[in-house]
């Protein structure tokens, strides 16, 4: 998401633009120069800006023909950001006058490949395509020529924004567009769109739903439904929405796979692997369906040939990022010499995309840290971390604030006044605390108990938090209001939470979500789930930080892209859990991943007491439970329990010192 220029910049940067309306090309350069050269050493202008100004000086160089100028300017924008859709438009508009229609081609394939609303981009490839007798590329660049004629111009500038980053600016014009045409399905799903971008994800289903009442065969609505049902893993309500649409489109290989994703999500493994089988019968050739298959296979512990599934899809698409991610996140894998220089040289090329770039970084400091060449590992994961911190815009800050909110309005008078309202069902046994601090192996050792089962990061309670946070952007109802709202409301909440989660369950008694994120709302659980068993998972502090640190997460963890957050939001989970002790005491177990390390035997019985349950031998030999894993920990914790990645951390120390500082 791009961050906003400022008022007075944004003004001088339209006077600029009026000046290239008005053909005072010179004097328009001339101004981007100064505003450019316009730094100090206290306040340098910042990126979003240089990439503006360098736009609209290649612009006005090309209106007064000074293309080889133009095409420096351009390079200098593409050097700040690659991913600029309007600076590949605007080289192709040089090339063209350049006498270059070859080159031209490329440049308008990678601007309309990265915003696929520029018009104009469209247009100037269907004359190129013909002039080529390139029959069906004309063909298919008027079909999407037409389609976008056919939105509302505000419709089509919100795409162009959504292209472009700016996703606050977009959702402002799609909600005034909305509010003139209330039920135009475009723009409910261009809305939805931007909703999960911005991963307001309860309004985006709303929206989508709401769609599909109004106009039930709208394939794109629906699948676009699906996609969503799936990334929030609502499977089952998926598993109705892709039937229908495979009842419309059979043969539909994307809705074939999307059905082997919701097997896996819903644990029914071999015949998410049979489906994806199936699939690749039909087409072999695409890198995305192999990956998918890898990921079911390494769930279900079948690892040698996920390696090859991913082997495969790398072979089919050298840029392939996820594929060499996905291999170093079997944390068992090994990279050769060969692969290590394939990532190195995919890296190095100019039109890579942004999540390619970051994922291939993260596996190349994978592989260099299994070699013990520490120094080019961190260089990898720190490169990889700062691509991603800066696409996330991360405020750690808001976490704090939290922290704060929870401590303030979480009172041990709320519990006493309203702790017995919820649903008194004991279900639930919550795993929470930090990402890579050791709650994979606790699951593990809990469902290789016959009365518990193991389900996965459930999103329900950081849904329900989101709800009740409301969408007040500057002052946030939750969690003050759960002192106001009606008390009804918790056993209600309490028997939502067991309803949605019945899908995840076999028929064991006792069941575990492991979302670490809910640490932050031990409260809300209690209130609505007061006999719910939460277990916290901690970590020694810099080895759990480090760890995530060199984790590429799908998603939900934008704090652990800076080491400095890192410790900041450490410093912030240990406030909030020293205060649910004080409100809360005796309510949440905490357990030590280097105890379980050092001593397994006593906290299982540590861990079987808290939660009531007999010992069984098999929570001892966690490692032969055969079961779906989807953490990245999933092969470590098919093994015994083995000791060599508590202090992995300390051949970074050198480089660790903001999160020493962080920590204190």
């Amino acid at each position: 998401m791009n961050k906003p220029i400022s008022p007075e910049l944004a003004t001088q940067i339209k006077a600029i633009q009026q000046l290239i309306q008005t053909a005072k090309f010179d004097e328009a350069i001339l101004q981007a120069t100064t505003l450019q050269e316009q730094t100090s050493s206290t306040q340098p202008l910042e990126k979003q800006p240089l990439i503006e100004l360098w736009y609209l000086i290649a612009v006005a160089q090309r209106y007064k023909k000074a293309y080889s100028e133009a095409l420096i300017s351009i390079q200098a924008l593409l050097k700040l950001n690659k991913s600029h859709a309007r600076a590949y438009q605007e080289q192709g508009y040089v090339q063209l006058a350049l006498a270059k229609p070859s080159q031209a081609i490329l440049s308008f394939e990678q601007a309309v490949k990265l915003n696929p609303s520029l018009v104009a981009s469209w247009q100037e490839l269907i004359n190129l395509y013909r002039d080529s007798e390139r029959v069906d590329d004309v063909q298919i660049a008027a079909n999407q020529l037409a389609k976008l004629k056919k939105l509302p111009p505000a419709l089509l500038a919100v795409i162009e924004l959504m292209h472009e980053g700016n996703v606050l600016k977009a959702d402002q014009i799609c909600r005034h567009f909305l509010q003139q045409n209330k039920h135009h399905i475009e723009g409910m799903c261009l809305l939805a769109e931007i909703g999960i971008e911005l991963k307001v994800y309860d309004d985006a289903e709303f929206l989508l739903a709401s769609a599909l009442e109004l106009e039930p065969s709208h394939i794109y609505a629906r699948s676009q439904y699906l996609n969503l049902l799936i990334k929030i893993g609502k499977y089952q309500l998926a598993e109705q929405q892709v039937a229908i649409l495979l009842k419309a489109q059979p043969n539909n290989l994307s809705f074939q796979v999307a059905q082997a994703n919701i097997f896996t999500g819903l644990g029914e493994l071999e015949q998410a692997i049979a489906l994806y089988e199936q699939v690749i019968a039909k087409n072999n050739t695409v890198a995305e369906f192999h990956l998918q298959l890898g990921h079911a296979l390494k769930a279900n512990g079948d690892i040698s040939k996920a390696i090859t599934a991913y082997q495969t899809a790398y072979q089919l698409k050298p840029s392939y990022g996820d594929a060499y991610w996905s291999l170093a996140n079997t944390k068992t894998y090994r990279f050769s010499d060969d692969e290590i220089t394939q990532m190195q040289h995919q890296q190095s090329q100019e039109n890579l995309p942004l999540t390619d770039s970051i994922q291939l970084y993260f596996a190349t400091g994978k592989a260099f840290e299994d070699r013990k060449n520490y120094q080019q590992a961190f260089t990898a994961y720190q490169h990889g971390n700062q691509l991603q911190a800066t696409h996330n815009q991360f405020d750690i800050s808001k976490i704090e604030q939290q922290v704060n909110d929870q401590i303030q309005y979480c009172t041990a008078e709320l519990f006493q006044q309203r702790g017995h309202l919820g649903l008194d069902s004991p279900d639930a046994i919550f795993i929470v605390g930090l990402p890579r601090a050791g709650s994979t192996l606790l699951e593990q050792i809990l469902a290789s108990h016959s009365q518990v089962d193991g389900t996965m990061e459930l999103h329900n309670i950081l849904g329900l938090a989101s709800r009740l946070r409301g969408r007040n952007n500057t002052q946030s109802q939750y969690p003050k209001n759960l002192a106001e709202i009606n008390g009804d409301y918790f056993k209600r909440f309490g028997q939502q939470f067991i309803n949605e989660t019945k899908t995840y369950r076999q028929q064991a008694p006792f069941f575990i979500d492991k979302m670490p994120n809910n640490f932050l709302h031990i409260g809300l659980i209690k209130l609505i789930l007061p006999n719910a068993k939460i277990i916290d998972a901690r970590r020694s502090p810099m080895a759990c930080c480090f760890s995530g640190f060199k984790q590429l997460f799908a998603e939900g963890q934008d704090f652990s892209y800076s080491l400095d957050d890192l410790g900041r939001y450490y410093k912030a989970y240990l406030k909030l859990m020293a205060h649910w002790e004080k409100v809360l005491p005796n309510q949440v177990l905490t357990v030590h991943h280097e105890d379980v390390v050092d001593d397994l035997a006593t906290q299982v019985g540590r861990i079987l007491d808290f939660c009531q349950l007999d010992f069984e031998q098999s929570c001892i030999d966690f490692h032969q439970t055969k079961r779906a894993i989807k953490t990245p920990s999933s092969e470590q914790v098919r093994q015994p329990i083995y000791k060599n990645a508590t202090e992995q951390w300390k051949h970074f120390e050198q480089y660790l010192t903001p999160l020493k500082n962080a920590l204190k």
